[in-house]
């Protein structure tokens, strides 16, 4: 039997199937155990996160006023480390050309109904103009895998294209990267492009079901796949992005393989992930939700961000614009603290449109509205829409980011610089009644902020900024 190792290099013993089976049997039989559940609540108060068996215990429990302490609690935790700031990204779709043949994507390589397309450099800067004319900073690149049709080179000079483009006040000053599974060498070219987080979804750490899903392409290996997280932060990149698609396999087996892999990256390297995302299956091109049995439901999925959040308080937590307007407003609260605004899950989305009868997304996009429009909606709800990347661009990524999370100080760097982007923003691209009440909530936050010092320099550049200077920050 292949034993249970957090510091192992083998996927199969970070992600143990045994002790998944094990995690799994303990939580039923401990989901109406209400000394056990109190005492895991009163734990995860101390906002020091809790293991994967303990959180999935909190995740079967279904007594109503435990959940609503559950739920309460991570809305607590959500604000202790992030506030009421909400990141602001968008995606860029290179090239969904691919070799693999995932049953779940219409990107697989016998798609024969899907429009192909790769961007050229100089489309890659029309796109990107498009983005920066809505307010854009922080890109997260995706591509599918081929190795002759988007090889690292292309993803490399697609880079460069992207931070050598300055249209107006516009500039993409932060850009993630969502590729395939790859080498230490790439990882580290990657690092020395000056990417932001390296992301890469698992889909499912059910290893019999992610070879079923995944039955040809070098995405069928699950060991590589699995590991590349281990040689990412090898390569050099210490904030990366780790995640799985809810509904591909049970919601509890992926879960509990979550949050086993951030314990299995700080253990082996000393940081957990950057951040975790929580996409759920849906329709798309030739793919149909009904072939998955295990889709699961709103509530079940609030319910996974609030004890995913509770589990890792640290960890920034993405949600996509496949999910609906009404279901993003209320994971906001409990957890989520990365959106996207006006994002195209399409090859050429942004400057260019579609070709009748042609379709070249990724998956359909539920929240459809414009950045400007989601922005104006977090400013009603209470949030801070920010676009800020100075940490990354200050070096204060991996542990050294970490540890200022972890001991408060980052308020002083986060609320600031959130307000000084929001204020950009405002300035070069919002509507005017998304500036009315941006520039009201700014009044409003900039109390907030703990050391006085830090916030006399920020009104001063928050005025610097009304006459026409960018890019400050702490």
């Amino acid at each position: 039997m292949i034993r249970y190792d957090v510091k192992s290099d083998k996927a199969e013993e970070f992600i143990n199937h045994q002790e998944i089976s094990d995690t799994l049997e303990y939580a039923q039989a401990n989901r109406t155990n209400r000394s056990l559940i109190e005492g895991l609540i009163e734990k995860a108060a101390l906002c020091k996160g809790l293991s994967h068996r303990e959180a999935a215990v909190l995740l079967e429990c279904d007594e109503p006023d435990l959940t609503e302490r559950i739920f309460r609690l991570a809305k607590e935790i959500k604000q202790k480390f992030y506030g009421n700031r909400i990141v602001m990204f968008a995606p860029l779709y290179l090239s969904n050309y691919c070799v693999n043949g995932c049953v779940y994507c219409p990107y697989h390589a016998k798609n024969r109904t899907i429009l192909r397309k790769r961007l050229s450099q100089e489309e890659i800067r029309q796109e990107v103009i498009a983005l920066q004319d809505m307010g854009h900073k922080r890109l997260a690149l995706e591509a599918g895998e081929d190795p002759r049709r988007n090889p690292i080179e292309y993803i490399l000079e697609s880079i460069r294209t992207i931070y050598g483009i300055h249209h107006k006040n516009g500039a993409i000053r932060r850009v993630n990267v969502n590729i395939a599974a790859t080498t230490v060498e790439n990882y580290r070219r990657l690092k020395e492009a000056g990417i932001g987080t390296y992301i890469l979804f698992q889909e499912t750490y059910h290893k019999e079901n992610y070879e079923a899903l995944h039955p040809t392409g070098p995405k069928s290996n699950y060991a590589y796949h699995t590991e590349a997280m281990d040689r990412a932060m090898q390569g050099g990149i210490d904030d990366v992005g780790i995640g799985v698609l809810f509904g591909l396999n049970t919601y509890r087996y992926d879960f509990v393989g979550l949050l086993m892999h951030a314990e299995h990256l700080e253990a082996a390297f000393g940081v957990g992930p950057h951040t975790v995302s929580v996409p759920r299956i849906c329709p798309a091109d030739d793919i149909s939700t009904d072939d998955f049995p295990n889709a699961i439901s709103d509530e079940m999925f609030r319910r996974i961000v609030a004890v995913t959040r509770i589990a890792v308080p640290y960890t920034g937590m993405i949600i996509s614009t496949r999910e609906t307007e009404a279901v993003r407003r209320e994971v906001l609260e409990l957890g989520i603290s990365q959106i996207s605004g006006g994002s195209r899950t399409c090859v050429g989305g942004y400057a260019g449109a579609e070709e009748e009868g042609q379709d070249s997304s990724q998956f359909d996009v539920s929240d459809r509205r414009t950045l400007d429009e989601v922005v104006n909606w977090l400013l009603d709800l209470g949030h801070i829409p920010s676009f800020c990347t100075a940490c990354y661009r200050e070096g204060r990524t991996g542990d050294r980011f970490m540890s200022l999370l972890k001991n408060g100080q980052i308020a002083n760097c986060c609320q600031p610089n959130a307000l000084m982007t929001l204020k950009e923003y405002l300035e070069d691209y919002a509507s005017p009644d998304t500036k009315e009440k941006g520039i009201r909530l700014i009044k409003e936050e900039l109390n907030r902020i703990p050391n006085p010092k830090i916030k006399d320099i920020a009104v001063r550049h928050l005025h610097e900024i009304e006459k026409g200077k960018r890019d400050f920050r702490f």
